[in-house]
């Protein structure tokens, strides 16, 4: 049983169950599971273990995970509820969820990368570096997810802040996707684009993969968290069709990270 210093968001009603067509899929940059600077820095780290929990995805792809940091777990050691001990994938992870977490970026005190949270069985969990420069550490986490009997491909990604290399990334991309994943396999790419002038769509589209898209766009702002006016977070796909897409809001929500989660549901084509 999780605690927390506030109520947390309201639980979304299932819709996807075992025995669901649709997929449930939410992506998220956690930003390191703390908000703030100096003396009003917090961890929402709890917190945002109660959120993930009240989306009931089958599959939450994060980004911005810490493994450990030592600075951090210094500072935060004598709250309340304090550091916790481990990852904070495995952390965040609801009860009976697989993780699969692989590091993007060392620094000084720690290390933070991307992770996937599963409901369903997940086969070898592969990583690749698609750096553009030494200013920003950026990765792809691949997992292959059985899905009612179906492999389903899942990338979590973080590209970079830089729309030039945020092109490079997607060739890196399409390079390892040739590699890695089958050609007729279900696929989605899922995570934190960073694509501020909404430039990503055409390249993506040109390595086979649509955006997952359901009502208007600013349905699918989330950044920044407090007022999003950015659709950031995404997920793009082959091979799967966008049934519902749904940002939550609310103050819960936007203390928790300066982005908000995008969960979307999606259909075998």
């Amino acid at each position: 049983m999780r605690h927390s210093e506030f109520a947390p968001p309201s639980r979304q009603h299932a819709s996807t169950q075992f025995s669901s067509q649709h997929l449930r899929v939410a992506t998220y940059n956690i930003h390191k599971g703390v908000r703030g600077m100096g003396p009003g820095k917090r961890l929402e780290i709890h917190n945002l273990g109660l959120g993930i929990e009240a989306l009931d995805a089958d599959l939450v792809c994060l980004q911005e995970v810490r493994l450990y940091h030592k600075r951090d777990a210094l500072h935060f050691d004598q709250t309340l509820l304090g550091w916790p001990e481990g990852g904070q994938a495995d952390f965040l992870a609801p009860e009976g969820y697989t993780v699969a977490y692989r590091t993007n970026a060392v620094t000084k005190h720690g290390e933070h990368g991307n992770a996937l949270l599963s409901r369903w069985p997940i086969g070898e969990v592969g990583h690749h570096d698609v750096s553009d420069h030494r200013f920003e550490q950026r990765g792809l986490l691949h997992v292959p997810v059985q899905w009612q009997g179906i492999e389903v491909h899942v990338v979590v990604a973080h590209f970079g802040l830089i729309h030039a290399s945020r092109v490079r990334q997607v060739e890196r991309l399409a390079e390892f996707l040739s590699v890695e994943v089958p050609r007729g396999a279900p696929l989605m790419v899922a995570g934190d684009f960073n694509d501020w002038g909404e430039r990503l769509d055409a390249p993506m589209r040109g390595i086979g993969l649509s955006r997952a898209r359901a009502g208007g766009p600013i349905g699918q702002r989330t950044f920044p968290s407090r007022v999003p006016v950015f659709a950031l977070d995404r997920v793009y796909t082959r091979g799967l069709s966008c049934v519902s897409a749904h940002v939550p809001r609310g103050a819960a929500w936007a203390r928790m990270s300066d982005h908000l989660p995008l969960l979307v549901e999606l259909a075998l084509e």
